[in-house]
């Protein structure tokens, strides 16, 4: 199964306002036919256009200022006709996480959605979490990544996949308390993979902050960092990341 990350950003300036970039978006996701992917800053009007681009695939996540339709969602999207979703939910990277709200030194409110899912043909089942961590606050950054950890455990060894733009490198502590809590990096778990930045700022800098990590039964058979280009313009200021998963053993 294959599994997709991306920051698409929610507006931008000039010709790379987020509406002259939709299809660009919506392009990239198409050509690559991820399974399920997570997003990052895809707000309402976002979300209505990429669910009648992308009519194949149903999506769980709220917006995270008031858990409805205000704010960024951070969706996971699935192929409904292959998937059935056994379980769900969103919950807030903060002291008070079944409501709104920032947490610890956080600059924005932060959410993470996720969902459970079953193949209908094989009954597989595994879970997709999805996230944006602050890019502020290096106490919300680890406690964010410490609570998603602690949630997929309560799944009970159900092969779980975290895909996220951190808003960090491999070297903070958030990664590390990740990384800690046993989720592999399928960047650097993939036979097949890359070493090239995801945030690009269209092209002014190139850093490593998105990433999909996997825990309980799940490898990674290649990790690939699109740089797709159309017509010489970004779809957005990160890169799409997506790996080929497969189950161990």
């Amino acid at each position: 199964m294959k599994v997709m990350s991306f920051n698409i950003l929610c507006g931008g300036k000039g010709t790379n306002w987020w509406t002259k970039r939709k299809q660009l978006v919506s392009d990239i996701i198409k050509k690559y036919s991820p399974d399920t992917f997570g997003l990052q800053e895809a707000h309402y009007r976002w979300m209505n256009y990429l669910c009648k681009a992308l009519p194949e695939y149903d999506y769980v996540g709220v917006g995270r200022e008031n858990g409805k339709r205000l704010g960024e969602f951070s969706p996971v999207f699935y192929k409904k006709d292959k998937y059935e979703v056994i379980e769900k939910g969103n919950f807030w990277l903060s002291e008070t996480p079944d409501k709104p709200g920032k947490g610890w030194d956080a600059a924005c409110v932060r959410i993470c959605s996720y969902a459970v899912l079953k193949d209908k043909l094989t009954g597989e089942k595994f879970a997709h979490f999805n996230t944006h961590l602050d890019h502020v606050g290096p106490v919300a950054q680890s406690e964010g990544a410490k609570m998603i950890a602690d949630r997929a455990a309560a799944f009970n060894g159900v092969p779980t996949v975290v895909t996220g733009d951190f808003n960090v490198t491999p070297e903070s502590e958030a990664y590390k308390t990740i990384t800690a809590a046993g989720f592999e990096d399928a960047r650097y778990i993939s036979p097949e993979t890359d070493d090239l930045g995801t945030f690009h700022n269209f092209g002014k800098c190139s850093d490593i902050i998105d990433f999909i990590f996997v825990k309980y039964g799940f490898g990674s058979v290649s990790f690939k960092t699109v740089t797709d280009l159309s017509d010489g313009k970004f779809p957005s200021d990160h890169y799409p990341v997506i790996a080929e998963l497969k189950l161990k053993g």
